[in-house]
């Protein structure tokens, strides 16, 4: 395969989510992507600022929900209008990836989820650049793998050595992983078009219609798509797979429980953010953007109050927040 140019690089967004692990802060019609409560600006506006210097706006693709496109483009206006893609139904990160691979064309293509934070962007660019250089070599697909802090259950792993993706483990599991030196994975894919190309009719065939047809009716298409992540599509098959080590500083701010890190805490260890009462309570988040919430002697509990919601929930349940939704 003839050698493709870093300064050839393109990035697709993902931000397909539907907003249920931040509910009722986020929603369908505004998910997480859209949230402006941590670092300032919305974390879909922070993923892309981080990419400056790598691509041109131009070599920005966003693919999301058909029903945000138009918030997409209110958000990114810099972003070229045509080069948001709007999916017509939801069929996971697999038909996502495709999708990109098909409207990017050819280069150098990295993906990136939208709803992350990086508190060291200059590391995260020489960790992509790091990769992309891998890429333009050799017809790899290039992950980041990030330096675990701690045994976490709800990520997935990758190990270094092997370059084998492991799905999400148990806490035993997960604490071994940590031992042996294994990385997280943070869904951010790198390599060139061909590759992707190449991969996807290897393992993934019924999505090939995504990449040769970008164009197509989608909604037709998408219809009869399986429903599977990339990772699961191709990135637990596929022998052609490095790894870039990142340490700079990633968070999924997964749940609520994220507004332990990024938010003060009074002397018994609470989060307050709007007109919230604590007494004689301890390690709570309170979030307030409708009505008061009063706490009295309670402990471990996530409360949030919007202009139509409400939800208290248990911290150790948070994870969870899907089953409200089935």
């Amino acid at each position: 395969m003839k050698k493709q140019k870093t300064d050839y690089f393109k990035a697709v967004i993902l931000a397909g989510g539907n907003g249920e692990r931040f509910w009722p802060l986020s929603t369908p019609e505004r998910p997480k992507q859209f949230l402006r409560v941590f670092g300032g600006e919305s974390l879909i506006r922070q993923s892309v600022n981080r990419l400056a210097g790598l691509v041109r706006n131009e070599d920005v693709f966003v693919v999301t929900s058909r029903a945000l496109v138009a918030a997409t483009r209110r958000e990114l206006p810099e972003i070229p209008e045509s080069n948001i893609i709007g999916e017509p139904m939801r069929r996971d990160t697999g038909a996502a990836v495709a999708l990109g691979v098909g409207v990017a064309g050819e280069g150098i293509v990295g993906f990136f989820p939208s709803d992350q934070m990086v508190a060291d962007p200059t590391g995260f660019r020489h960790a992509v650049a790091t990769a992309a250089a891998i890429a333009a070599r050799q017809p790899k697909i290039v992950t980041i793998g990030i330096k675990p802090t701690f045994p976490a259950t709800g990520f997935g792993y990758i190990d270094p050595a092997t370059k084998r993706f492991v799905e999400k483990p148990g806490e035993r599991e997960a604490k071994a992983y940590l031992k042996a030196g294994y990385l997280w994975n943070a869904g951010m894919f790198i390599a060139s078009a061909d590759t992707f190309r190449t991969a996807f009719e290897q393992y993934a065939p019924a999505l090939m219609p995504l990449i040769e047809r970008p164009s197509a009716n989608l909604a037709k298409v998408y219809e009869g798509l399986p429903k599977i992540s990339f990772d699961f599509a191709v990135m637990e098959k596929s022998k052609e797979v490095d790894v870039v080590p990142g340490d700079f500083g990633w968070d999924d701010v997964g749940s609520f429980t994220a507004f332990d890190r990024y938010f003060p805490h009074d002397s018994r260890r609470n989060v307050r953010e709007g007109p919230c009462t604590v007494v004689d309570s301890e390690d709570n988040i309170c979030v307030a953007r409708s009505a008061r919430i009063s706490l009295l002697g309670v402990k471990n509990l996530v409360v949030i109050t919007t202009p139509d919601s409400v939800l208290v929930a248990d911290k150790s349940k948070i994870s969870e927040m899907k089953k409200l939704f089935k």
